[in-house]
Parts: C-alpha cells; sequence; structure tokens
C-alpha cells in the first residue's frame, strides 16, 4: 500500500468553507462531494442552513456541484432532491468509478474538479484512482453508520503512517 494514494490535497475543517473564489483561484470549476457526513449529517438528510447558503453560492457561481456517494439511489435521491443537486449513487468508491461518472456529467476533465469527503479509505482513495485533487473534511457528526465504523478503524492506521512520513496534519479554513 503506497500511503500517498491516501493523501489529501488539502484538509479542511467544512465543505462549506469552500467558497467560489478560493476554487476559482485552483480552476476548479466541479465539485464533486460527499453525502454522509460532508454534506449533510448522516443522520439528518435535512441539511443545515449553512449548507443551503454554501450550495446556492455554488450555483450562483457557476461551479457545479455532484453528491458521489456510495449510497443506494433511493437514499441519495431523498437526500438531495429538494436542493436540486445531480448526484450520482453506488459510487463503489474507494474506486473511481463513480468519479468517472461524475465527471462524464459535467463535461470536465479531472484537472478542472476536486472530490470532497470525509474519509480517507474511500473519497481520498477513489479521487487519487480518478486523478482528481481531493479535500478532506472533518466530519459533521461524530458518530457513524455502521459499516462507516469499519473504514475509520484502517483509517487510523492509514493516519498514523501519514503522520509519521508527512507530519502532523494542518486544518485550514480555506484551500
Amino acid at each position: 500500500m503506497s500511503i500517498e494514494n491516501y493523501k489529501p490535497d488539502f484538509l479542511l475543517n467544512a465543505a462549506y468553507q469552500l467558497n467560489a473564489e478560493s476554487l476559482r483561484r485552483h480552476d476548479i470549476r466541479a465539485v464533486f462531494v460527499d453525502l454522509d457526513n460532508t454534506l449533510t449529517a448522516w443522520n439528518n438528510p435535512d441539511g443545515t442552513p449553512e449548507m443551503r447558503a454554501w450550495l446556492a453560492e455554488m450555483k450562483a457561481t457557476n461551479i457545479k456541484v455532484i453528491v458521489v456517494s456510495n449510497n443506494k439511489l433511493s437514499r441519495v435521491e431523498r437526500a438531495v432532491k429538494r436542493f436540486d443537486v445531480a448526484f450520482v449513487s453506488r459510487a463503489m468508491k474507494p474506486f473511481d468509478i463513480g468519479i468517472k461518472k461524475a465527471l462524464k456529467l459535467v463535461d470536465e476533465k479531472p484537472e478542472h474538479v476536486v472530490m470532497v469527503g470525509d474519509q480517507l479509505m474511500t473519497d481520498i482513495r477513489a479521487s487519487k484512482r480518478a486523478g482528481v485533487r481531493s479535500v478532506l473534511v472533518r466530519p459533521l457528526v461524530e458518530s457513524d453508520a455502521w459499516n462507516t465504523k469499519l473504514n475509520r478503524a484502517r483509517e487510523r492506521r492509514v493516519w498514523r503512517k501519514l503522520i509519521e512520513k508527512y507530519g502532523e496534519p494542518e486544518w485550514q479554513n480555506m484551500i
């Protein structure tokens, strides 16, 4: 296992800290975002006013947003339909299948896209495979669905290796 395959390009406290100005500075035209614990808390699909304001800013500045989630169609559709956001369900992260589907949906090259997620093992690994830049964010809530708890245990081991090689992570408020 090459540890570089799990090293995020950026570390942010929350997805909502991605603003149009900083995205444009990095020549990013589309944001792919994980659903659970990244865009919305996994146990609260209604979203927050902050999330709705972020989506409005992205839309107003013509930055495309697509949810790329491993969840099943009905779960993702129910979570995003009120927000008018495109999505790819059953993305099969850590593989790049879902990200490649999303690239076709937005008709963008990987260098103009960023994948935002809360897990090294799925979101960051898939972004590396697809050749898109990655943003790791802190999970919105501390609790996880049962299947994510398994990934978190593996993730702690990977974090130790990343820290050993690159030092303590520095979480930012913007990219």
